[in-house]
């Protein structure tokens, strides 16, 4: 059976500016397939309403994070809005080592670092809204942040979004259900390349009867 064909994981990364939709595509393909898991970031941030402490991030303080910094123990690490994230190494090596994909929703600064550490692995996605216009509606209605922190978001975008080209997939994000598809299709393809099925040369071998 092909699916017993053993497999490398892959890091698949979705970045968007705030508010483009690249959470909530994150979570519909979390529900749909089995075999990719979210990288649980760690942050210095305040948890927000509903959030989780080692489901949503692992939130740390400032001293804890800036010694695992000093350890080389992130794959990725970034300071936004006067924050920091950054991404545990050991779990996502143990996950793709496996054979199991890890979802990130990180931010271009992260991505260029997953790039210089780990780019064979790696499959970059870019969400895009429809417009500024639909972006700052998205903002305000998901009433999270304050206006103050709506407007920072807003003048911030325009740099996120001018890194698109450092990504390999783009999708605009004018229809949820058509995104979700497109979404689902790049992995799905992703993990059909030949380098990727590690099981391959004895699955043939078997094929043509060779030893």
């Amino acid at each position: 059976m092909t699916e017993n064909i053993t497999r490398r994981g892959m890091l698949l990364v979705l970045s968007s500016p705030s508010g483009a939709g690249k959470s909530t595509l994150s979570r519909l393909l979390l529900e749909k397939d089995d075999n990719i898991a979210l990288s649980v970031s760690m942050t210095t941030r305040t948890p927000r309403p509903g959030e989780i402490d080692g489901v949503d991030y692992n939130f740390v303080s400032t001293a804890e994070f800036e010694n695992l910094v000093q350890q080389d123990g992130f794959l990725e690490h970034a300071k936004v809005f006067d924050n920091y994230y950054g991404t545990p190494a050991a779990p996502v090596v143990k996950a793709i080592q496996a054979g199991r994909d890890v979802l990130f929703d990180i931010d271009w600064q992260g991505t260029q670092q997953l790039t210089q550490k780990a780019a064979k692995d790696l499959v970059r996605v870019f969400i895009l809204p429809p417009s500024s216009q639909e972006l700052e509606r998205r903002l305000k209605e998901r009433a999270q942040d304050s206006a103050a922190v709506v407007a920072r978001r807003m003048s911030k975008a325009s740099e996120e979004i001018s890194h698109w080209a450092e990504y390999d997939y783009i999708i605009v994000n004018d229809e949820l259900e058509k995104s979700e598809q497109q979404l689902f299709s790049i992995l799905q393809a992703e993990r059909l390349k030949r380098v990727r099925q590690t099981g391959l040369v004895p699955f043939v071998h078997e094929i043509i009867g060779e030893e």
